[in-house]
């Protein structure tokens, strides 16, 4: 698995605390597609800071198997994005029709949202 580790999501690129979280959700602006609300707010982080994502599935999604299947594809189609503005912290938020989706079409709402984050 030498390889699986230079595709990593690094804690860097990750929304990790309540607070944060909180934070983003309160005072961000918000984005809404048909599986998907999206919160957006400028990092506090440094200049140099990169976009930061989190993930919230609830339980509404499904079981815990589905659960961790849609918060992998999100932080995948996450980890894909090339041209996502730097210094954002974004909070990405499964509505419970996103568990009948799979990858590619996740992928395909989350990245139409980079137009709009601009």
């Amino acid at each position: 698995m030498a390889g699986a580790r230079g595709e990593a999501f690094p804690r860097a690129r990750r929304v990790r605390k309540r607070l944060d979280y909180l934070r983003i959700q309160n005072q961000g602006r918000r984005f809404s597609t048909p599986h998907f609300l999206i919160f957006t707010l400028p990092s506090t982080a440094g200049a140099d800071a990169a976009t930061r994502f989190g993930v919230t599935v609830s339980r509404k999604v499904g079981d815990a198997v589905t659960r961790n299947r849609v918060k992998r594809w999100i932080r995948e189609s996450c980890r894909r994005w090339a041209d996502v503005p730097p210094r954002l912290d974004v909070v990405i938020v499964a509505r419970p029709q996103a568990a009948a989706l799979g990858f590619a079409p996740t992928s395909t709402e989350l990245a139409s949202l980079t137009k709009r984050l601009r």
